[in-house]
Protein backbone atom coordinates (compact mmCIF):
# COMPACT_ATOMS: atom_id res chain seq x y z
CA UNK A 1 0.00 0.00 0.00
CA UNK A 2 2.88 2.27 0.87
CA UNK A 3 4.42 1.86 -2.16
CA UNK A 4 1.26 2.84 -4.13
CA UNK A 5 0.85 5.85 -2.56
CA UNK A 6 4.83 7.06 -2.87
CA UNK A 7 4.61 9.99 -5.08
CA UNK A 8 5.70 9.15 -8.98
CA UNK A 9 9.10 10.31 -9.20
CA UNK A 10 9.44 14.06 -11.46
CA UNK A 11 10.75 13.71 -15.25
CA UNK A 12 13.76 16.17 -15.37
CA UNK A 13 13.93 18.46 -18.17
CA UNK A 14 16.94 20.07 -19.70
CA UNK A 15 17.08 23.41 -19.59
CA UNK A 16 16.54 25.43 -23.48
CA UNK A 17 20.01 26.38 -24.59
CA UNK A 18 20.96 29.57 -26.99
CA UNK A 19 23.35 28.60 -29.41
CA UNK A 20 25.38 30.34 -31.89
CA UNK A 21 27.21 30.02 -35.02
CA UNK A 22 29.35 31.00 -37.81
CA UNK A 23 32.08 33.53 -36.81
CA UNK A 24 32.76 33.22 -33.13
CA UNK A 25 35.49 36.05 -31.48
CA UNK A 26 35.34 34.27 -27.98
CA UNK A 27 34.84 37.02 -25.55
CA UNK A 28 38.50 37.50 -23.81
CA UNK A 29 39.37 38.86 -27.91
CA UNK A 30 41.88 36.62 -28.03
CA UNK A 31 40.78 33.99 -30.66
CA UNK A 32 38.65 33.32 -32.96
CA UNK A 33 36.42 29.70 -34.31
CA UNK A 34 35.38 29.88 -37.52
CA UNK A 35 32.31 27.58 -37.15
CA UNK A 36 31.01 25.03 -40.04
CA UNK A 37 27.40 24.38 -40.50
CA UNK A 38 28.35 21.10 -38.32
CA UNK A 39 29.02 22.89 -35.11
CA UNK A 40 27.21 25.42 -32.59
CA UNK A 41 28.96 27.38 -29.78
CA UNK A 42 27.80 28.22 -26.65
CA UNK A 43 28.99 31.46 -25.01
CA UNK A 44 29.95 31.47 -21.07
CA UNK A 45 27.05 31.81 -19.71
CA UNK A 46 24.89 28.98 -21.74
CA UNK A 47 27.93 27.00 -20.80
CA UNK A 48 27.30 27.21 -17.76
CA UNK A 49 23.10 26.33 -17.69
CA UNK A 50 24.69 23.52 -19.65
CA UNK A 51 27.47 22.03 -16.81
CA UNK A 52 25.31 22.88 -14.25
CA UNK A 53 22.59 20.73 -15.57
CA UNK A 54 24.83 18.01 -16.37
CA UNK A 55 25.26 17.69 -12.47
CA UNK A 56 28.42 20.55 -11.85
CA UNK A 57 28.26 22.85 -9.39
CA UNK A 58 28.18 26.54 -10.63
CA UNK A 59 31.40 28.65 -11.51
CA UNK A 60 32.96 27.19 -14.25
CA UNK A 61 34.13 30.51 -16.07
CA UNK A 62 34.98 28.70 -19.23
CA UNK A 63 35.05 30.88 -22.57
CA UNK A 64 32.46 28.39 -23.90
CA UNK A 65 31.76 25.38 -25.41
CA UNK A 66 31.21 23.67 -29.08
CA UNK A 67 28.20 21.20 -29.60
CA UNK A 68 28.03 18.87 -32.19
CA UNK A 69 24.84 20.67 -34.70
CA UNK A 70 23.05 17.31 -35.24
CA UNK A 71 22.86 16.38 -31.34
CA UNK A 72 21.43 17.86 -28.40
CA UNK A 73 24.20 17.71 -25.49
CA UNK A 74 21.64 15.99 -23.63
CA UNK A 75 21.11 13.15 -25.63
CA UNK A 76 22.51 9.79 -25.37
CA UNK A 77 25.65 10.39 -28.02
CA UNK A 78 26.09 13.79 -27.11
CA UNK A 79 29.11 15.37 -26.15
CA UNK A 80 30.58 18.61 -25.53
CA UNK A 81 34.30 20.95 -26.37
CA UNK A 82 35.08 23.14 -23.47
CA UNK A 83 36.64 25.45 -24.39
CA UNK A 84 39.12 27.85 -22.30
CA UNK A 85 42.28 29.87 -22.37
CA UNK A 86 45.35 29.04 -19.98
CA UNK A 87 46.26 32.87 -19.28
CA UNK A 88 50.27 32.20 -17.73
CA UNK A 89 52.62 32.99 -20.14
CA UNK A 90 54.96 32.45 -23.15
CA UNK A 91 55.15 28.02 -23.30
CA UNK A 92 58.27 27.37 -24.42
CA UNK A 93 58.15 24.37 -26.93
CA UNK A 94 62.13 23.29 -26.73
CA UNK A 95 61.12 20.04 -24.70
CA UNK A 96 58.50 18.30 -26.25
CA UNK A 97 60.84 15.87 -27.96
CA UNK A 98 62.56 14.82 -24.89
CA UNK A 99 59.52 13.76 -22.65
CA UNK A 100 58.98 10.05 -21.70
CA UNK A 101 55.39 10.07 -21.52
CA UNK A 102 55.30 6.74 -20.19
CA UNK A 103 57.01 7.93 -17.13
CA UNK A 104 54.82 10.69 -17.10
CA UNK A 105 51.74 8.35 -17.06
CA UNK A 106 53.04 6.61 -14.13
CA UNK A 107 53.52 9.81 -12.24
CA UNK A 108 49.90 10.95 -13.07
CA UNK A 109 48.28 7.40 -12.22
CA UNK A 110 49.52 7.55 -8.95
CA UNK A 111 48.34 11.40 -8.27
CA UNK A 112 44.89 9.91 -9.50
CA UNK A 113 44.86 7.77 -7.04
CA UNK A 114 45.54 9.85 -3.76
CA UNK A 115 43.14 12.62 -5.90
CA UNK A 116 40.33 9.74 -5.74
CA UNK A 117 41.00 9.08 -2.20
CA UNK A 118 40.19 13.21 -1.70
CA UNK A 119 37.09 12.28 -3.77
CA UNK A 120 35.46 10.21 -1.81
CA UNK A 121 36.14 12.55 1.45
CA UNK A 122 33.82 14.78 -0.55
CA UNK A 123 31.32 12.33 -1.73
CA UNK A 124 32.01 11.56 -5.18
CA UNK A 125 32.92 7.93 -6.32
CA UNK A 126 36.40 7.32 -7.14
CA UNK A 127 38.32 7.51 -10.22
CA UNK A 128 41.11 5.61 -11.76
CA UNK A 129 43.32 6.80 -15.16
CA UNK A 130 43.81 3.56 -17.02
CA UNK A 131 46.22 4.74 -19.82
CA UNK A 132 46.70 7.03 -22.97
CA UNK A 133 43.56 6.34 -25.27
CA UNK A 134 45.96 7.96 -27.49
CA UNK A 135 49.60 8.88 -26.21
CA UNK A 136 50.82 12.53 -26.36
CA UNK A 137 51.94 14.59 -29.49
CA UNK A 138 53.10 17.66 -30.62
CA UNK A 139 53.11 19.14 -33.72
CA UNK A 140 55.68 21.74 -33.71
CA UNK A 141 54.58 23.34 -37.06
CA UNK A 142 50.99 24.38 -36.11
CA UNK A 143 52.34 24.42 -32.46
CA UNK A 144 49.07 21.88 -31.36
CA UNK A 145 49.95 19.18 -28.71
CA UNK A 146 46.81 16.51 -28.50
CA UNK A 147 46.75 13.13 -26.20
CA UNK A 148 43.82 11.38 -25.01
CA UNK A 149 42.94 9.81 -21.27
CA UNK A 150 40.62 6.74 -20.42
CA UNK A 151 39.48 7.10 -16.92
CA UNK A 152 37.44 5.11 -15.31
CA UNK A 153 34.50 6.82 -12.80
CA UNK A 154 32.82 4.65 -10.18
CA UNK A 155 29.44 3.54 -10.91
CA UNK A 156 29.92 4.88 -14.72
CA UNK A 157 29.74 3.11 -17.63
CA UNK A 158 31.49 3.18 -20.26
CA UNK A 159 34.91 4.28 -19.49
CA UNK A 160 35.20 8.04 -19.85
CA UNK A 161 37.24 9.68 -23.21
CA UNK A 162 38.55 13.20 -22.41
CA UNK A 163 40.40 13.79 -25.72
CA UNK A 164 42.73 17.25 -24.96
CA UNK A 165 44.21 19.79 -27.35
CA UNK A 166 46.56 22.77 -26.31
CA UNK A 167 47.45 25.24 -28.90
CA UNK A 168 50.47 27.68 -28.50
CA UNK A 169 49.83 30.98 -28.57
CA UNK A 170 51.97 34.39 -27.75
CA UNK A 171 51.29 34.68 -23.84
CA UNK A 172 48.78 31.82 -23.27
CA UNK A 173 47.68 28.60 -24.62
CA UNK A 174 44.25 27.64 -26.01
CA UNK A 175 42.88 24.63 -24.40
CA UNK A 176 39.94 22.09 -25.88
CA UNK A 177 38.72 18.97 -24.02
CA UNK A 178 36.09 17.05 -25.25
CA UNK A 179 34.46 14.61 -23.32
CA UNK A 180 32.40 11.40 -24.19
CA UNK A 181 32.57 7.96 -23.66
CA UNK A 182 35.12 5.45 -24.99
CA UNK A 183 33.07 4.13 -27.50
CA UNK A 184 33.65 7.88 -29.30
CA UNK A 185 37.14 7.44 -29.85
CA UNK A 186 37.31 7.84 -33.11
CA UNK A 187 34.33 10.09 -34.28
CA UNK A 188 35.42 12.50 -31.77
CA UNK A 189 39.23 12.37 -32.95
CA UNK A 190 38.15 12.63 -36.40
CA UNK A 191 35.93 15.95 -35.15
CA UNK A 192 38.31 17.27 -33.31
CA UNK A 193 40.79 17.46 -36.03
CA UNK A 194 37.82 18.96 -38.28
CA UNK A 195 37.29 21.48 -35.17
CA UNK A 196 40.87 22.73 -34.56
CA UNK A 197 41.09 23.92 -38.21
CA UNK A 198 38.55 26.42 -37.23
CA UNK A 199 40.04 27.30 -34.30
CA UNK A 200 43.24 30.32 -34.38
CA UNK A 201 44.47 32.91 -32.64
CA UNK A 202 43.67 36.24 -33.23
CA UNK A 203 46.59 38.79 -34.19
CA UNK A 204 49.23 39.97 -32.02
CA UNK A 205 48.29 36.80 -29.65
CA UNK A 206 50.23 34.39 -32.00
CA UNK A 207 52.91 32.06 -30.98
CA UNK A 208 55.52 33.44 -33.84
CA UNK A 209 54.28 37.24 -32.26
CA UNK A 210 56.19 36.36 -28.86
CA UNK A 211 59.05 39.30 -27.97
CA UNK A 212 60.59 37.59 -25.35
CA UNK A 213 61.73 41.10 -23.97
CA UNK A 214 58.06 42.45 -23.31
CA UNK A 215 55.83 39.24 -22.90
CA UNK A 216 55.57 36.94 -20.06
CA UNK A 217 57.14 33.46 -20.08
CA UNK A 218 55.48 30.43 -18.50
CA UNK A 219 56.78 28.83 -15.21
CA UNK A 220 56.74 25.24 -16.92
CA UNK A 221 57.40 23.20 -20.38
CA UNK A 222 55.05 21.22 -22.67
CA UNK A 223 55.07 18.16 -20.19
CA UNK A 224 53.72 20.01 -17.71
CA UNK A 225 50.32 20.73 -19.93
CA UNK A 226 50.18 17.17 -20.00
CA UNK A 227 50.59 16.30 -16.63
CA UNK A 228 48.26 19.34 -15.47
CA UNK A 229 50.82 21.41 -13.92
CA UNK A 230 50.17 25.30 -13.57
CA UNK A 231 52.08 27.58 -12.24
CA UNK A 232 50.76 29.94 -9.49
CA UNK A 233 51.76 33.75 -8.38
CA UNK A 234 51.56 31.65 -4.56
CA UNK A 235 53.79 29.26 -5.62
CA UNK A 236 51.51 26.21 -5.89
CA UNK A 237 53.40 25.31 -9.36
CA UNK A 238 54.22 21.65 -8.50
CA UNK A 239 51.83 18.89 -9.53
CA UNK A 240 48.37 20.02 -10.08
CA UNK A 241 45.94 17.81 -11.26
CA UNK A 242 44.95 16.87 -14.28
CA UNK A 243 40.89 18.37 -15.15
CA UNK A 244 39.35 15.11 -14.98
CA UNK A 245 35.84 15.28 -16.87
CA UNK A 246 33.10 12.06 -16.49
CA UNK A 247 30.72 11.26 -19.05
CA UNK A 248 28.55 9.65 -16.80
CA UNK A 249 26.63 13.27 -15.45
CA UNK A 250 29.88 15.21 -17.07
CA UNK A 251 31.15 16.06 -13.47
CA UNK A 252 33.94 18.31 -13.43
CA UNK A 253 36.45 17.19 -11.01
CA UNK A 254 39.95 18.51 -10.27
CA UNK A 255 42.03 16.80 -8.73
CA UNK A 256 45.36 18.21 -6.85
CA UNK A 257 47.79 16.21 -6.33
CA UNK A 258 49.05 18.44 -3.35
CA UNK A 259 46.36 16.57 -1.17
CA UNK A 260 43.66 19.34 -1.39
CA UNK A 261 40.38 18.91 -3.27
CA UNK A 262 38.88 21.27 -5.66
CA UNK A 263 35.71 21.45 -8.01
CA UNK A 264 36.82 24.26 -10.05
CA UNK A 265 40.75 24.14 -11.19
CA UNK A 266 40.43 27.09 -13.49
CA UNK A 267 38.36 29.22 -10.66
CA UNK A 268 41.14 28.63 -8.08
CA UNK A 269 43.76 29.51 -10.74
CA UNK A 270 42.53 32.70 -11.35
CA UNK A 271 42.00 33.90 -7.04
CA UNK A 272 45.83 32.68 -7.52
CA UNK A 273 46.57 35.24 -10.08
CA UNK A 274 44.76 38.43 -9.01
CA UNK A 275 46.50 38.22 -5.78
CA UNK A 276 49.11 41.02 -5.19
CA UNK A 277 52.55 39.96 -5.06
Amino acid sequence: RAQEDAPAEEEWTPPELKYQTGRIVLPNKIATLELSDQYRYLDPTETEKLLVAWGNPPGSEFQGAVVPANLSPFDDGGWAVLVDYIDEGHVDDKDAAEIDYDEMLADMKDDTRAGSKEREKAGYGTVELIGWAQPPRYDAATRKLYWAKELRFDGAAPNTLNYDVRVLGREGVLSLNAVAGMPQVDMVQQDMQGLLAMASFNAGHRYEEYNADTDRTAAYGIGALVAGGLAAKAGLFAKLGALLIAFKKFIIIGVVALGGFLVNLFRRRKTADSQPT
